[in-house]
């Protein structure tokens, strides 16, 4: 009997920690996402973003990758305020990249970055984040410099 009790206190256990994990909002591909609002004149618009925190993941980014979807997109996120500089190596979709100060307001777009150009696409001022999205959707919701980005990376 003891035993038993055992058996269910384990199993009981694992899957517990099976469901755990499943509150977790993952893409196809099994990568965690996070919710992320860029508020415009058109109103408020969602996104499911992935975390590029790390220097690895900063690096890979959207390399090799189908296009995004578009609620989807990559948030980049940097220990430090610079200008930054991206480019689209590897990319094989157009994306347009934006680029946001730690207060969470827009620097400046670049409009669909050509795929697989190693030209690089400045930010144009200090930023501390760089989000990507499918080309053309800033143009969709009407993005623009001074817009509002909500995630927990940025300070309110």
């Amino acid at each position: 009997m003891l035993r038993r009790g055992i058996l269910a206190v384990l199993f009981a256990g694992v899957v517990l920690a099976a469901c755990a994990g499943a509150g977790t909002p993952k893409d196809a591909n099994g990568n965690p996402l996070e919710p992320l609002t860029i508020t415009t004149a058109t109103g408020e618009h969602k996104f499911m973003v992935e975390i590029a925190d790390d220097e690895a993941e900063r690096q890979r980014g959207l390399m090799f990758r189908d296009p995004l979807a578009d609620d989807r997109g990559m948030l980049f996120q940097f220990p430090d305020v610079a200008e930054r500089g991206f480019w689209m190596r590897n990319t094989p979709s157009p994306l347009d990249i934006i680029y946001i100060d730690p207060r969470g307001r827009i620097v400046s777009i670049v409009k669909n970055a050509a795929p697989q150009s190693d030209e690089v696409l400045p930010s144009n001022g200090p930023a501390s984040g760089v989000l990507e999205l499918r080309a053309g959707r800033a143009d969709e919701i009407g993005a623009k410099a001074g817009d509002r980005v909500r995630h927990p990376f940025f300070a309110e």
